[in-house]
């Protein structure tokens, strides 16, 4: 009697436990889904969440969004880096996170020699891209504000203070803040152990984990000759996040020119190196952020180059020309969508 009622304890708790991963699964399946929004850091910020309290999380993050602008942004009065550029010449006390964006901005400065440069300020300014208040500058307003891009004069000393060596130097992290808040997001989602969801703040993609039905994300890559939401490819990912840097994101035409806002601080003038947008692919937005305005100044070459020397980073580039030119690493994850455009075939 002893031996069947031990058996028939076995067959129960076995039965318990198919239940319940059955019934886990199930649930993970079925986790309803919340959307959010806002206009943050100068773009339409989306999320998209898969948990019971999805709303909140979502919340939170977006707060933690605006936090950062709060900090980092350059026309809001009260943020650090405006109180940088308004003491140009003077040290601004500031927080743990305007530096480790200031410090990875430099770094990134050093690493592409220049091609990316947090003190581009002066010249976003004067060719006011974006702003309403576009022009195209004569060339001797161009040099005059080269002179004031120089990412070797910002400085930071031990106690956190940050201080531009020249007056009317001007700080910009518009190229890297983004990256920094969608990983920061990241970390609110791995708090909150969520295992779906998708962000994206004005092209910087984040995916987290897998879609809710186990299988990697589609992102599409936007096509430079049209309007948001048009795509020309797409890639396969999971826990990565895809950044674009274009010249179809802001501009204006002036007599037949188009005039995009990504510039080169070596000319001071729309970065022209025969690309139309650059996506780099990273476990950072941090980085990816960083990476894609270097890579779009540097150019096809040098900039795939560069690419090929880091750890866990793939790019893909779209020349003037409609060719597509895709590093290693995204062969099996990349489906080109358009036939207006060609893959180029690497024969290495």
């Amino acid at each position: 009697m002893q031996k069947n009622t031990f058996y028939k304890l076995i067959i129960i708790v076995l039965m318990i436990s198919l239940l319940a991963a059955g019934c886990g699964k199930n649930q993970a399946e079925e986790l309803p889904e919340y959307k959010g929004s806002d206009f943050l850091m100068d773009t339409l910020v989306q999320m998209k969440v898969y948990a019971y309290n999805g709303d909140k999380i979502i919340d939170e993050s977006l707060a933690r969004i605006r936090e950062l602008e709060n900090l980092m942004s350059v026309t809001l009065e009260e943020s650090e880096i405006y109180q940088i550029n308004q003491h140009a010449g003077k040290g601004v006390q500031v927080s743990q996170d305007t530096l480790r964006v200031l410090n990875k901005a430099l770094e990134y400065a050093e690493l592409t020699k220049g091609s990316f440069d947090p003190s581009i300020g002066p010249l976003v300014e004067l060719w006011g891209i974006g702003s309403g208040e576009e022009r195209v500058p004569t060339n001797e307003e161009i040099l005059k504000a080269k002179n004031l891009v120089d990412y070797r004069k910002v400085m930071i000393s031990p106690d956190q203070k940050v201080r531009l060596a020249q007056p009317k130097m001007r700080l910009d992290l518009g190229a890297i803040a983004k990256g920094y808040a969608a990983d920061e997001v990241s970390k609110i989602f791995a708090e909150h152990n969520i295992n779906s969801a998708f962000v994206n703040l004005g092209g910087n993609v984040l995916v987290f984990g897998n879609k809710p039905d186990g299988s990697d994300w589609k992102v599409g890559i936007q096509d430079p000759r049209e309007n948001r939401g048009n795509v020309m490819a797409a890639v396969s990912v999971s826990d990565k996040t895809i950044v674009t840097s274009g010249n179809y994101e802001r501009y204006f035409e002036k007599d037949g020119v188009i005039y995009h806002h990504i510039i080169d601080p070596a000319t001071g003038r729309p970065a022209r190196t025969g690309l139309l947008s650059v996506s780099i692919i990273s476990d950072s937005s941090f980085d990816a952020d960083a990476l894609s305005t270097s890579v779009f100044i540097m150019g096809l070459e040098a900039g795939k180059k560069l690419v090929n020397k880091l750890d866990g980073v793939e790019a893909l580039f779209i020349t003037d020309d409609l060719e597509v030119d895709i590093t290693s690493g995204l062969k099996d994850k990349f489906e080109l969508m358009s036939e207006d455009f060609v893959l180029i075939k690497d024969e290495n």
